[in-house]
């Protein structure tokens, strides 16, 4: 193995059917973290939130990748360099092509590890120390998919190609290999799903933008 919004909302969509404007991700990723936004909250949130500024420069180099062979690649380079510079300097092992929806928190540096594979829905927080890597072999093999909404603890471990429903709940320390379904908690390791309390409570801020379907 290589490990490299409320109930009852719907699944999270990952085709190409819809879409968010970039500056409304980046909006609620700002969101989550001062809880408004504006230049204000901006620069605060750069200023003093890691995960936020790691963030932006994640959130830019995607935009600005899909552009760097037209006269925006001077963008693309600058915001490229932070953001590898920012990606050491705190720990953060997240490629720009990851599909993670809007607001995303990151509460604290250190060890986090996504992999380019993964699906990551809107308003997810991700702790220190989390793994969200593929599996290259088995009935597993590939990478997990998070709905909206969920909550990953410290040290968490999700692998393999699974689902983790909206509003669950992944405890610090949980190794999970299994889907989970909507609302759970999962604890301990191996995880085991002991609730269904879920994440209510625990992922706050967030902002809701209607998704627009893309014209043909």
């Amino acid at each position: 193995m290589v490990i490299d919004e409320m109930p009852n909302s719907p699944k999270i969509e990952t085709s190409a059917a819809i879409r968010t404007s970039a500056s409304e991700v980046l909006q609620a990723d700002l969101y989550r973290y001062r809880g408004r936004t504006g230049a204000r909250a901006f620069l605060t949130a750069y200023l003093r939130n890691p995960g936020f500024r790691f963030t932006y420069y994640l959130r830019q180099v995607a935009f600005y990748g899909s552009r760097k062979w037209s006269l925006w690649i001077c963008a693309y380079i600058f915001h490229r360099v932070l953001y590898h510079h920012y990606r050491f300097r705190y720990g953060f092992d997240i490629s720009p092509t990851t599909s993670i929806g809007p607001g995303l928190y990151i509460g604290h540096f250190g060890g986090v590890v996504i992999s380019p594979y993964a699906i990551l829905g809107s308003n997810i927080n991700i702790a220190q120390g989390v793994t969200i890597g593929a599996s290259s072999r088995g009935r597993l093999t590939g990478a997990p998919t998070l709905e909206d909404r969920v909550w990953v603890g410290a040290n968490a471990i999700i692998v393999g190609k699974i689902t983790v429903g909206h509003d669950a709940l992944i405890a610090p320390g949980a190794y999970v290999n299994f889907d989970v379904p909507p609302m759970a908690v999962v604890l301990g390791n191996p995880g085991k799903v002991v609730s269904s309390a879920g994440s209510i409570g625990y992922v706050n801020n967030t902002l809701e933008f209607r998704e627009r379907e893309l014209q043909p």
